[in-house]
């Protein structure tokens, strides 16, 4: 197991390396320049066009693409992200103060989408066919089927303008204490992960107990004469958590991918509206560093459903 970890990590190594470079392509040549807030007439801070041409020379934004690439490179080995092309704050600063927050977000809804997930997909598997296996498949697909931006959307204007029970933008209330105050920030934007993800948890988990139920140890545990309690919750439920754990590393990319939308319609200041923001603004620097911390804590939670999979099943392992 300690070689596979080992591996597993060494390998993040060139994975990042070649995302780096597909991402500081893609960048680049993406429509729009740096500073174009600075260019635009509107604008309240208009520099003329020699002005931007000494920022452009002074930042390197004039060099050869690899050349960009290699001194951005150099510097991110040396522990340094650079600084904003809009606010001129330390990268690092500005995504150190925002990783907390999607955490928080994500790890919440993950938790919420467990709970009600895994209830759901063991008395579906179990009732097969059933009435409420029927509803709660019907539930779970249109939930699945819906756009997290849309429905993120419509929570607001139902829950927010509509009925105004809870607040909408923004993640803890001013001159306001209390757990209360900071729950209710978080009921929509988790809401909108939960309503997106449990229908896909809950099908995995019910095929897992389809699948348990059917299996030669289960029919062998009947044959002895075991309560069918005993058999389903030590034989049929415990091998039925394998598949959840196996999706538990695929999720982990879609809540970071979703919380890019989620967390700029709820203006959640989360890593993720950081780097819709940077990417409205040509932010190069801010938007790379976004998208390294993304990919590596993709690759970080792979690993880790993998080696609780080979954990959970000792029929597994990783030589």
């Amino acid at each position: 197991m300690l070689r596979f970890v080992i591996r597993r990590l060494l390998s993040i190594i060139p994975l990042l390396l070649a995302i780096s470079v597909l991402s500081f392509a893609l960048i680049r040549v993406a429509p729009g320049k740096p500073l174009v807030t600075y260019e635009d007439p509107r604008g309240s801070h208009q520099l003329s066009a020699e002005e931007l041409q000494r920022i452009y020379e002074k930042l390197g934004l004039n060099d050869p693409l690899y050349v960009q690439y290699l001194r951005w490179l150099r510097n991110v080995l040396r522990g340094n992200l650079g600084y904003s092309l809009t606010t001129r704050r330390p990268v690092a600063e500005m995504v150190a103060q925002r990783v907390p927050n999607t955490l928080r977000l994500t790890v919440v809804a993950m938790l919420v989408t467990l709970l009600l997930a895994i209830p759901l997909g063991v008395i579906s598997g179990r009732y097969q066919n059933s009435l409420f296996d029927q509803i709660t498949s019907v539930v779970t697909f249109v939930g699945f089927s819906l756009p997290n931006f849309w429905l993120a959307l419509m929570l607001i204007y139902l829950f927010g303008v509509t009925l105004r029970w809870l607040p909408v933008m923004g993640m803890s209330p001013i001159g306001e204490s209390g757990w209360w105050a900071q729950v209710k920030y978080m009921i929509l934007p988790v809401a909108t992960f939960v309503l997106v993800d449990v229908g896909g948890w809950m099908r995995y988990q019910r095929a897992g107990v389809i699948e348990a139920m059917h299996e030669d140890y289960t029919r062998t545990a009947r044959a002895k004469g075991l309560p069918e309690r005993v058999v389903f919750f030590r034989h049929v439920w415990r091998n039925a958590l394998l598949p959840i754990v196996t999706f538990l590393g695929l999720s982990i990319s879609s809540l970071i991918g979703g919380s890019f939308l989620v967390e700029f319609v709820f203006a959640w200041p989360g890593m993720g509206r950081l780097g819709v923001e940077a990417a409205l603004a040509r932010d190069y620097t801010v938007v790379m560093a976004v998208t390294m911390i993304s990919a590596l804590l993709v690759m970080v939670g792979n690993l880790i459903a993998d080696v609780t999979y080979a954990l959970v099943d000792p029929r597994i392992r990783y030589d």
